[in-house]
């Protein structure tokens, strides 16, 4: 976009209801004290993606085509009409294909909406304000007689005072890029951008110090560098300067970079690549033109996520050294380059079940790492295992040498792996792994096993003969039933027609609720298809939960469409959810952008009425029994459906409860199931504790969260209790902060919903009029929720209500 044909430049008083006259400024490149920009089309005249304030142009002296510098409201929103815009400078191309790149930004962590203002003020401030006239950043110059503000030629946006001397510069608050001409002075950083794409915002960062050079990753892991210290010479300030054709430190020692007849940046980008952009005018695009650090691929710090190894460009979770045991799962199938995570989260409670996982022949990319102080690889691993802080050590050794040095890691970002002979050092990895109670009882196993195995032999065949020759005789009658014979079921398939539209059952979706999910496609329909798992049932039995469930329709239910059932095979083909379950948006393990506030109360909602129409509106009263971010689906728009209810207890309309074995997931479960007397309001229970967790952001029982805060219901009573509910409210998102009231109301309501006493709880259609409007809540004291610290192992094991399952 190119500048605007009229000048535009309005002086507006914010704070005095006079509206002063237009006043139009001589210069582009300049603007004066007392002068207000306002955000908004208007006041721009209609542009609305790049609205400049102030404007230099500039011609490529090779191709003698011109561009401009500008400094004004830049749109950062990937939605239109636009609400996200940085105060920013940045390189205009006047191109309509070409986006304008951002040099500096005031605000990079703090977009501001249409309608905030810029003011130049009288005392020589230049303050950002959002559109509710909050304060979002100023160069804090007042009383430094600034006489005019203006952009360079070079991008450098500077405060001027009445001696032509410079009282503030962009220049001297860099933020991830570099322009030719721009230096970096000792104790200056280059630090990466949060955005919608890098929620970790702020992990690299450049620095300059006195000996050169160096790249960070989360403060003090260094992964590049570029020492000057024996070059030099007296004590005069090291700065680092972008010229064409090199990055120069000390003016004579220098990085040799490209050189271009265009214009060219410099940005230090999310994954720690600190890449050199050249400009192309008949194409009208930025290319990558260099990677300045010139380091393998392999050798950044997070190429492969935590715990990833790299192996030539590829990324694999570890696995201990020639054994079949795995102690780690991708973070998401697809995606190697995001990482891995343990299958059992390390606590610092339970450090009598840690041990080390050995991973041979790889090492780390930590330039300056904590060495121990130990010598043999036996002190090394036990100076570890002593300390709860260590996640990992690597111990490396000189092939002609005895003795090696060892190194602790407190986090575990990317490892690689070398070949010794190549590297001329040995380096094997131990990663810190959290033994599961199962793990633990294996070897007890074994040995009560070994010493009774005569025994359970004997039992264990008269057993088996017993239940074969009951099942030979239930199958044969099981199989004179004809599916047919009945209307009104839902689509039956063949196994062979399900196992071809899911190309054999490999495309995975997920696992759960008896058995695995496969994406499949029947025609033109996209499906779900559910293999079940340990299914016990005859036919009949499984035809009678079928035609149930297929019986059920509702918009905020996932719909089934068919069923499968030849021999021991059991399938349920369900309607497919495009945007997988509730979990993955509100706890961010997708790096997907937060939910806003209007999108969670319509999940809320969406869930409350299928809840609703389970509980009060069934031929017969259906209790969920399992209510969990997992088991709500969501649609391309967002929808919520409630899925899995097939494994539900079903409740006639005569019984006010229906006694159960306990079932369902640790920290949704109310507090009745420790009397096994039930109804449906322990839906309302966990329904509560969903709502808490979309208003959080973040699961109820969270181990990485420090002890007192690891139980969200618990932290909710705290908070509750001290009027502190808005420490609660997820801070990734900015319009929940802005309507404080209206999600504070919601968690009340999930207080309600929470209450001990299951008779106080409310009904499922009283929580949709609450958020109608059409009721209010009705509040208690903190003290009269509990959390229930759940410990599966003190219940009997739960009762499998049901075989049937959603999509996950």
């Amino acid at each position: 976009m190119g500048r605007p044909s009229v000048p535009f430049f309005l002086v507006l008083v914010v704070g005095t209801p006079l509206l002063l006259a237009a006043q139009y400024l001589d210069y582009y490149s300049t603007a004066k004290p007392s002068t207000t920009w306002l955000n908004n089309k208007d006041f721009f005249y209609s542009y609305s993606f790049a609205r400049h304030i102030l404007s230099i142009e500039q011609h490529e002296t090779h191709s003698g085509m011109a561009y401009y510098i500008t400094a004004g409201f830049l749109c950062v929103s990937s939605i239109s009409p636009c609400n996200e815009f940085l105060f920013a400078v940045s390189i205009d191309t006047s191109n309509e294909f070409s986006n304008p790149q951002i040099l500096w930004s005031a605000n990079q962590a703090h977009p501001v909406r249409e309608n905030a203002t810029l003011e130049l003020a009288a005392g020589g401030n230049l303050v950002l304000r959002d559109a509710d006239g909050s304060h979002v950043w100023s160069s804090n110059s007042s009383g430094r007689s600034v006489d005019r503000m203006m952009i360079t030629k070079i991008g450098n946006l500077v405060l001027f005072d009445h001696r032509n001397a410079a009282v503030w510069q962009s220049f001297a608050h860099p933020t991830d890029t570099l322009v030719l001409g721009q230096s970096l002075m000792e104790g200056m950083r280059l630090t990466t951008t949060t955005s919608a794409a890098n929620k970790t915002g702020n992990l690299f960062y450049i620095t300059v110090r006195s000996d050169g050079l160096f790249a960070f990753v989360e403060e003090s892991q260094l992964y590049f560098s570029f020492n000057t210290s024996r070059y030099k010479e007296g004590n005069d300030s090291t700065r680092v300067i972008f010229r064409n054709g090199n990055l120069a430190i000390l003016w004579y020692y220098y990085i040799k970079l490209p050189e271009s007849n265009s214009s060219q940046y410099m940005r230090l980008e999310s994954d720690g690549h600190l890449r050199l952009y050249d400009y192309d005018f008949p194409s009208a695009t930025w290319t990558m033109a260099y990677d300045v650090m010139q380091l393998d691929d392999c050798h950044y710090p997070t190429v492969c996520g935590e715990y990833g190894v790299c192996t030539g460009g590829q990324c694999t979770c570890p696995l201990e050294n020639n054994s079949s045991s795995s102690y780690f799962k991708p973070v998401d199938e697809r995606k190697s380059n995001l990482g891995c995570t343990p299958l059992t989260p390390i606590s610092c409670q339970e450090i009598r079940h840690h041990q080390l996982l050995t991973i041979p022949d790889v090492s780390y990319f930590d330039l300056n790492p904590t060495v121990v102080d130990a010598t043999s690889i036996d002190e090394c691993k036990q100076a570890c295992l002593n300390n709860c802080s260590c996640m990992a050590v690597l111990f490396r050794d000189r092939m002609s040498v005895s003795h090696g040095e060892c190194v602790w890691l407190t986090e575990v970002l990317s490892l690689h792996s070398i070949q010794p002979e190549t590297t001329g050092y040995n380096s094997t990895a131990y990663l810190k792994v959290q033994l599961s109670p199962s793990d633990e009882n294996k070897k007890k196993l074994i040995v009560g096993a070994t010493l009774g195995a005569v025994t359970t032999l004997a039992l264990l065949i008269i057993v088996v003969t017993l239940y074969l020759q009951k099942r030979i005789k239930y199958e044969e009658k099981d199989e004179e039933f004809d599916f047919d014979q009945l209307s009104g079921m839902p689509t039956r398939y063949s196994f062979q027609k399900l196992s071809e539209s899911t190309e054999g059952f490999s495309r995975k979706l997920g696992e759960g609720g008896f058995g695995s999910v496969f994406e499949g496609k029947l025609g033109e329909e996209r499906v779900a298809v559910k293999r079940l798992e340990g299914a016990r049932q005859g036919k009949k039995e499984f035809l009678a939960e079928v035609e149930t469930i297929g019986s059920i329709e509702h918009i905020n239910l996932v719909g089934l469409i068919g069923f499968c059932a030849e021999k021991s095979e059991r399938l349920l083909v369900y309607e497919y959810m495009s945007r997988g379950s509730l979990d993955r948006w509100i706890y961010y393990r997708h790096n997907n952008v937060p939910l806003d506030w209007c999108t969670r109360c319509r999940i809320i909602m969406d869930i409350a009425k299928g809840l609703c129409y389970l509980h009060e509106e069934c031929k017969r009263k259906i209790a969920h029994l399992d209510i969990k971010p997992q088991n709500i689906l969501l649609d391309d728009n967002f929808n919520a459906k409630v899925a899995d209810f097939g494994l539900c207890k079903l409740i006639n309309r005569d019984q006010s409860k229906v006694v159960t074995m306990m079932r369902g997931t640790p920290g949704y479960l109310a507090p009745e199931w420790l009397t096994s007397a039930i109804t449906e309001k322990v839906d309302v229970y966990s329904f509560g504790v969903v709502i808490m967790e979309i208003i959080s952001g973040r699961k109820n029982i969270d181990n990485s969260q420090p002890e007192e805060d690891v139980h969200l219901i618990n932290l909710l009573q705290v908070k509750e209790q001290n009027n502190q509910l808005i420490d609660l409210i997820d801070k990734h998102c900015d319009d929940m902060v802005s309507r404080e009231e209206e999600v504070i109301q919601m968690m009340k309501l999930a207080v309600w919903c929470l209450q001990t006493d299951c008779t106080r709880r409310p009904s499922m259609s009283t929580v949709i009029k609450v958020m109608e409007g059409a009721m209010s809540i009705e509040t208690f004291d903190a003290n009269s929720i509990m959390f229930v610290q759940d410990n599966p192992s003190a219940y009997s094991a739960p009762s499998q209500a049901s075989i049937l399952s959603g999509p996950r």
